[in-house]
């Protein structure tokens, strides 16, 4: 083993440089990683977003053909499947790889090869999701892929399969950043900042991935049973021979639930950084707005069954549900009043993210209120499978999401990219997005209220569901022709848009106290925060005679951070003595094996079984090729990379 270590170590020398595609293939830097989950998720986005338009293209008139049942099921499935797993998820996790280290004033993640790993487990799982278009099918049972559905009686073929695999995949690649992103927060902080210095993204952050290492075990365990029950025969689901089909709708909403927290809770944080600046006011209830974080994430945990209130659970049940249902929009409302009450009496500049941001609280408001509808069992049993719950969802992952997500896009951008947007073109987009959005999905009500089950593929003309249909589908083809202004401004800003300033906005964060785009190293030196905002402080506050509070050190692992940082930074002014983690193969390597793997265990024939242990054998043998790789470039081995400030 040794031996064939040596061999790929001497195979796979570690790369000297950053510049074309192999430094983006070996990169390890957290924020060219965070640009490869931006821009691959924006492209499951578009292929998301064209599933939805053939959807409401085949339900635009009654009796329709366009495409079969068959591919109308495989279309709404990966239609909700690409927009949460592969569109929502990684667009934050972009924003937390680029933006989470520039906010608490560290130079790096923790372990920066795991977050490549992460990213390359991610692209993984979307390919392997996506490949049953082309080879005999996609998944086709919804998302929450409900038994007996997916017995294979019922649904033969590899399609669940393609869905088993991906999602086992995507949930690894979740937890490895989730775990990342943890200690990077509590260990790697800035001196001075302490927990309740911390911008809000930072706390949203923090509060996801511990959903996210909480939630993920939970849906692996029913993947692995409905793996087992498909290729193996076993019955963990089958009522006959003594299975529950309830037992995977218990399992998919302990998890389903907190996936929804999972997917609201960074645009709540992206909304607290955008409201402050703009208004030129600190947020209003610092303090209680991340306590309302908490207590969501906490009482996430409590929520699940109000999707089950149908199955007949009793009355007890349905009671408890009903009122956690209930209780937890009391600290989303608390989010919203602080919000209000940030701007109320500031100084509001009308920008782009200020408005994407004002959408998103309109737009969440209305997705909450039908949220607190299906808190009462009674009103549920109504709503329950219609058109009303689509109405609902889109209203708090589109509404509240998306739009949260456009509003940070927009913010970081010039940071990002070193270019400003067009703000007028931005502003067309928001107005273009934010009224298509309403004509789409608002009729969605009254289909629903009106009795329009879901997931059909067509209808009956004598219905009364025509004319609500066909304006959602002109509303969504109105709200994809927003996303072509958004593309055009895109482009516009990378080839001659005005350079960003380190601070275009007036910001309020440290991130804005550095160059636009950062440099590697990020800081030249470690800032000290002396405040909640910390530079705004630094701009505009009085730091005479006030002392950081120290920053605990656990373990040591908090004062590895900041005593080497600290260190390193006395000779920092001419660039050197910052050192920097190196470039890997590795976590590539690992991901294309966990891939074959994945392929080999979706066709469970002789030959594939074997494919996939080719698969795993490649990804161990990497892992533990890993294991031997120096974490960092020794001063030998810098040639080739800058050595001075100015060559950064």
């Amino acid at each position: 083993m040794v031996t064939i270590t040596g061999t790929l170590s001497g195979v796979l020398r570690r790369p000297t440089g950053y510049s074309g595609v192999w430094g983006w293939i070996t990169t390890v830097d957290h924020k060219r990683i965070g640009i490869l989950y931006g821009v691959t998720a924006i492209i499951f986005f578009i292929l998301a977003g064209i599933e939805a338009l053939i959807i409401r293209v085949q339900l635009a008139r009654p009796e329709q053909d366009i495409v079969s049942p068959e591919v109308f099921n495989q279309l709404f499935t990966m239609h909700a499947l690409s927009m949460i797993f592969l569109a929502i998820m990684p667009l934050t996790a972009a924003f937390f790889n680029f933006m989470i280290p520039l906010l608490i004033g560290a130079r790096d993640v923790a372990f920066p090869r795991l977050n490549a790993l992460s990213y390359w487990m991610f692209l993984g799982g979307g390919i392997l999701l996506n490949s049953g278009w082309f080879l005999q099918g996609s998944p086709n049972a919804g998302w929450f892929a409900y038994a007996n559905l997916t017995e294979k009686a019922f649904n033969p073929g590899n399609g669940m399969e393609f869905y088993i695999v991906g999602l086992l995949v995507l949930g690894t690649a979740s937890m490895a950043a989730a775990f990342n992103f943890i200690v990077t927060i509590v260990n790697m902080r800035a001196p001075g900042m302490t927990l309740m210095r911390m911008p809000v993204f930072v706390w949203m952050t923090l509060i996801t991935s511990f959903l996210i290492i909480l939630a993920f075990p939970v849906i692996t365990v029913a993947l692995l049973e409905l793996f087992l029950q498909r290729t193996f025969g076993m019955n963990f689901f089958v009522p006959s021979a003594g299975g529950d089909p309830v037992l995977w709708q218990h399992l998919f909403w302990v998890f389903g639930h907190p996936e929804v927290y999972i997917l609201i809770l960074p645009g709540m944080g992206i909304i607290s950084e955008i409201l402050p600046t703009f208004s030129r006011k600190p947020l209003f209830g610092y303090s209680v707005v991340v306590l309302s974080g908490v207590i969501i994430g906490f009482m996430g945990w409590g929520v699940w069954s109000h999707h089950m209130f149908t199955v007949g659970l009793g009355s007890v049940a349905n009671a408890s549900f009903a009122i956690a249902t209930m209780a937890i929009s009391i600290p989303t409302g608390i989010k919203i009043f602080n919000w209000i009450g940030t701007m109320w009496g500031g100084s509001i500049r009308i920008t782009t993210p200020l408005l994407f941001a004002v959408g998103f609280v309109t737009l969440f408001i209305i997705g909450g209120l039908s949220g607190v509808m299906h808190a009462s069992p009674p009103s549920d049993s109504q709503q329950q499978d219609t058109y009303f719950i689509v109405a609902h969802i889109h209203y708090v992952l589109f509404g509240g999401s998306i739009f949260a997500l456009f509003a940070g896009l927009y913010y970081w951008w010039p940071k990002i990219t070193g270019r400003m947007m067009n703000d007028s073109m931005g502003k067309l987009h928001f107005w273009a997005m934010f009224i298509g959005m309403n004509i789409t999905f608002f009729p969605m009500h009254f289909l629903g209220l009106d009795g329009m089950p879901r997931r059909i593929n067509t209808y009956s003309e004598g219905m009364g569901w025509d004319v609500w249909n066909l304006t959602a589908s002109i509303g969504a083809f109105f709200m994809a022709s927003s996303f072509l202004i958004f593309f055009y401004n895109v482009m516009k800003s990378l080839r001659t848009g005005e350079k960003a300033e380190n601070d275009p906005w007036d910001g309020r964060t440290l991130e804005w106290s550095i160059p636009s785009p950062p440099p590697e190293y990020n800081f030249e030196k470690i800032p000290t925060v002396y405040s909640r905002d910390a530079f705004w402080e630094e701009k505009y506050g009085n730091r005479e005679h006030r002392a950081p509070v120290p920053v605990p050190v656990a373990g040591g692992a908090n004062g590895s951070q900041g005593e080497h940082q600290e260190a390193s930074t006395h000779e920092a002014g001419d660039g050197h003595a910052i050192h920097m983690p190196g470039l890997s193969y590795y976590p590539i390597i690992i991901a294309f094996g966990m891939m074959v793997s994945g392929y080999g265990a979706i066709f469970h024939d002789t030959f594939t079984w074997a494919v996939a242990a080719v698969g795993a054998s490649i990804a161990m043998l990497a892992t533990y090729a890993w294991a031997f790789e120096p974490s960092s470039y020794e001063p030998e081995s810098l040639e080739g990379r800058p050595s001075t400030k100015e060559e950064w």
